[in-house]
């Protein structure tokens, strides 16, 4: 479980970016965050992979509160988090292959499990005839299919897609939904965030809203309300 304890952020400017958050997000969940820019969406993520510290409150995960980690752990704690961004920062000189790999790398796994993962998750994000393209010869979309079997190569429990589709178009951006749905259906927790109204209003899945650092909707089967 993921659970904010009435966590504030307060910044040297006095602008606040979160106000007394209070969530629960239960292991396999689907969960939407939208508001407008500046609601506190990005910053509430940043405090799930301790980029941010609260001001006030906690977040825990599994029980075990992110920030009091030693900073030693924050690392392999980061790794089981996987996250996609909305403009795919993948590796200009490196192949789709490589990109998947490396993050493996980082990982400590074996030659042979990348040998053998990463042509298995390039298969499922259907890219499997791309893996020796690079960056500049794929599409927008297919960059971020690349980004998003980056992100699950190393089996994480949580999925961040931040944005994913804010780059994309139409059928690029339901194929990209498609498969983040199939990861979910597969165990993962995802937290998606998104200004998309067709992306939320079709999934119908739980949505939290946010507006000036606080929660103001949590609809366990929602639309895009704001």
């Amino acid at each position: 479980m993921i659970h904010y304890d009435k966590v504030s952020k307060i910044y040297s400017d006095n602008s606040i970016a979160l106000d007394d958050v209070n969530l629960s997000i239960e292991p396999g969940e689907f969960v939407s965050v939208v508001g407008q820019s500046g609601a506190g969406k990005t910053t509430l993520l940043k405090m799930l992979l301790a980029e941010e510290r609260p001001s006030q409150g906690s977040v825990f995960f599994e029980s075990v509160d992110i920030h009091a980690l030693p900073h030693k752990h924050i690392p392999s704690f980061r790794r089981r988090i996987g996250v996609i961004f909305q403009d795919f920062r993948l590796l200009p000189h490196k192949t789709a292959y490589e990109n998947i790999a490396f993050a493996m790398e980082v990982a400590g796994r074996t030659d042979e499990e990348i040998a053998s993962d990463v042509p298995h998750v390039l298969d499922l994000v259907d890219l499997g005839n791309k893996m020796w393209n690079f960056p500049s010869e794929l599409s927008g979309g297919e960059k971020q299919r690349i980004a998003i079997a980056r992100a699950i190569i190393n089996q994480p429990d949580v999925i961040i897609a931040d944005e994913p589709t804010g780059n994309l178009d139409p059928l690029n951006t339901r194929e990209i939904i498609e498969i983040l749905n199939k990861i979910h259906e597969m165990g993962t927790t995802v937290l998606l965030t998104t200004h998309n109204k067709g992306v939320i209003d079709a999934l119908r899945k739980r949505v939290i809203t946010m507006d000036k650092g606080r929660i103001v909707r949590d609809d366990k089967s929602g639309r895009y309300v704001l």
